[in-house]
């Protein structure tokens, strides 16, 4: 009995997906647990395995192949001995379905059937009125399918002084209408076309007229001929673009901004890996912060929570994602238990969890959840930014850059090293003075880190 290999849903999210690559090809025998293709999902490029066994009859969806539905068929497996033929008749696909499937058969198709069609004379024209002598003189701004090429500005300059965009000559890139021919036209009314034409509108229809002005098209990059390549979007993009927008248009954010001293950090940072050589273990700043940040969740909980319609989700324990950019967009990857792990634990997981994000490797549960955000641009040297918040976290942190400069400390001028970290809050789920409350706690857990080893 064959086997409909179905496209799988590779994240709760997924509704299609690129098959980027097969793994295996037509005749190849397969056994459970076998890897059969690479799939990219709205996140990362995954591997999909094979749960049965058998042989792969056919290849229904060619690899490349992008927006292809959760569920539709992409290969057929037969078990070991069946007629490949038998496999196709009972896949359950139609004729349409199969050609849809494969581009290729549709059009060998479709040139079979024009092959097909009985050679027949043409049906007569339509008769239609008598041309007239003189052909109708071909607009010197109009582009080879009759359309006027025109700029949006001149458009509406045209449109407001009454000027008939026919009657003029484009002097822009390849005859384009620009302002200066609007301003050179003579005259202000659109000028009759014909003897049959209706005679001119009166003064007092044109205000009406000019009430409602056709739509000017939006302005392009090839409005004004510049250079320019058209990229196609990705399915991350895509996901991207429509999760940081819903982000940003039903998250009310509001952000808190605090100064820390990260001396001691540091400093306790090369002591740690001084120590930590030995084992092949270099921690970062961003690993000590993904702590600090965990261990405030803990002492200021009211900020370790997520919004819903009904309820109000409170953590018991602070799982970190971290934002990491990869090819094409971005992903946050989560150190879990961020709260109770050794700083040692935390830089290797990151570590692996980076390098596999980058290869488009993580698998689903390592970047799906979490309980807050936190994102890194220090290593660019950024001072300062925001950061969008990541739902359905309640909050997000962005941490800059350590700069020195001088400071009050006891009363005197020293040269510290400082960074601004700004946190950005969910208003629907965290108040104002429950935000500052956190940041308040992640100033006091950098400022001594020791506490973080305790």
């Amino acid at each position: 009995m064959p086997i409909n290999l179905q496209m799988p849903a590779l994240s709760p999210t997924m509704e299609e997906g690129t098959l980027a690559k097969w793994l295996v090809k037509e005749g190849d025998s397969v056994s459970s647990g076998d890897l059969l293709a690479e799939i990219e999902t709205d996140k990362a490029t995954m591997e999909f395995e094979a749960i049965d066994e058998g042989v792969i009859a056919r290849i229904v969806v060619a690899e490349g192949t992008d927006n292809v539905k959760v569920g539709a068929v992409i290969a057929i497996i037969a078990e070991e001995g069946e007629e490949l033929s038998a496999a196709e008749v009972d896949s359950g696909e139609s004729a349409a379905e199969r050609e849809t499937a494969d581009p290729e058969m549709l059009e060998d198709k479709m040139l079979e059937k024009a092959s097909e069609k009985p050679a027949v004379s043409p049906a007569p024209a339509p008769k239609t009125a008598p041309q007239s002598a003189d052909p109708a003189p071909k607009i010197n701004g109009a582009a080879s399918d009759g359309r006027v090429k025109v700029s949006p500005l001149a458009r509406r300059l045209a449109e407001n002084k009454g000027v008939d965009l026919a009657t003029l000559t484009g002097s822009g890139p390849g005859g384009r209408i620009v302002k200066a021919d609007i301003d050179g036209a003579e005259g202000g009314t659109v000028p009759v076309k014909s003897e049959a034409a209706a005679p001119a509108p009166s003064a007092a229809a044109a205000p009406a007229a000019k009430a409602a002005p056709a739509p000017s098209p939006a302005a392009t990059s090839s409005d004004f001929d510049i250079p320019h390549t058209a990229e196609k979007l990705s399915g991350m993009r895509k996901t991207i673009a429509r999760r940081l927008t819903e982000a940003k248009q039903s998250i009310p954010h509001y952000r808190v901004s605090i100064d820390v001293n990260i001396d001691k950090l540091l400093k306790l940072r090369g002591e740690l890996n001084q120590s930590l050589e030995a084992r092949g273990i270099k921690l970062s700043v961003n690993d000590l912060m993904i702590k600090a940040q965990a261990v405030a969740l803990m002492l200021a909980p009211d900020s370790n929570v997520s919004y819903t319609e009904e309820n109000m989700i409170r953590y018991h324990r602070a799982d970190i994602a971290v934002a990491v950019s990869i090819p094409g967009g971005l992903i946050t990857p989560i150190i879990t238990s961020a709260d109770s792990k050794a700083l040692s634990t935390i830089a290797t997981e990151m570590k692996d969890l980076a390098e596999r994000a980058k290869a488009g490797k993580l698998k689903m549960h390592e970047y799906q959840g979490g309980t807050a955000s936190l994102s890194n641009m220090g290593m660019f040297g950024v001072t300062t930014f925001d950061a969008v918040i990541n739902p359905p976290h309640g909050m997000i942190l962005a941490i800059s850059a350590g700069i020195k400069k001088p400071v009050v400390i006891d009363d005197s001028v020293q040269i510290a090293t400082m960074m601004t970290v700004t946190g950005s809050f969910d208003h629907r789920a965290i108040d104002g003075a429950t935000g500052a409350a956190f940041m308040k706690a992640l100033k006091e857990t950098v400022e001594n880190p020791l506490g973080m080893l305790a």
